[in-house]
């Protein structure tokens, strides 16, 4: 059906589609992998499948807590049908446990937990290596405005707050992850809505009691298994029995 619409943008993990109604698109998850921005890359068959179940199942529990988002509803394996949405650019971080550019900036061991959690706003640009931002750089080149940022800062807390119980209670530690935002328009006043992905491809997610990796840092790292770390994300939120194919290998 996606192949006779027009393709609207295509990211490094989904492309974009006009949607069937007017403020709609389609969103579709690919298979590609990327890492150190897109300078690793590899094809990983079925991720898109997992990721598109996966981050439908939370928009969908965070949307009925009130944390509003693009998400309308799942089309297919692959395939979501979403808002349009003016996306801020701004990839907004929420950290609960040292990893990742945070231990090296700031030399602290991996898996140490922080005495609070932490937000950081990084800039949208590849070519830049998506730098990080105070809210300072935000307001002055006009990214975001300062209620925005206060939106942005609220919805990502409520977020963590609801991701970190969600996981912790099927035995995976939320370490941190990445959202963004986008604004809806009615007249004059513009909304902000939680937009992208929240997948495994954008959290950082650990096995409670051995600290196994089951996300992206298994690619991004070379640890080999990704497929089965996400897939056993999955199960373990209980919405594997609607892919049946993917466990098989087999995702279409």
């Amino acid at each position: 059906m996606t192949t006779r619409r027009k393709k609207i943008y295509e990211g490094k993990a989904k492309i974009l589609y006009e949607g069937p109604e007017p403020g709609t698109l389609i969103q579709y998850f690919k298979d590609d992998a990327t890492a150190f921005n897109a300078q690793k890359k590899a094809v990983l068959e079925g991720k898109g499948v997992i990721n598109n179940r996966i981050s439908e199942y939370i928009m969908t529990r965070l949307n009925s807590i009130g944390v509003q988002n693009h998400f309308i509803r799942r089309l297919n394996l692959r395939e979501q049908l979403i808002k349009e949405v003016e996306i801020i650019p701004l990839e907004v971080v929420c950290r609960n446990v040292a990893a990742g550019s945070l231990s090296q900036r700031f030399g602290l061991p991996e898996g140490q937990p922080l005495p609070r959690s932490i937000i950081e706003f990084y800039y949208k640009d590849d070519k830049l290596g998506d730098p990080l931002v105070s809210e300072e750089h935000i307001t002055a080149f006009n990214w975001a405005s300062t209620q925005e940022i206060d939106d942005m800062l609220a919805m990502t807390l409520r977020v963590n707050d609801f991701l970190t119980g969600l996981f912790g209670a099927v035995g995976i530690t939320l370490v941190d992850f990445k959202i963004e935002y986008g604004r809806v328009w009615e007249n004059d006043y513009a909304r902000v809505l939680l937009a992208d992905e929240i997948s495994p491809d954008s959290c950082r997610l650990w096995d409670s009691a051995t600290n196994e990796k089951l996300d992206k840092d298994r690619f991004r790292r070379d640890l080999g298994g990704v497929i089965e770390s996400y897939t056993e994300v999955a199960r373990r939120l209980g919405i594997m029995k609607e892919m049946p194919r993917v466990i098989e290998g087999g995702a279409a």
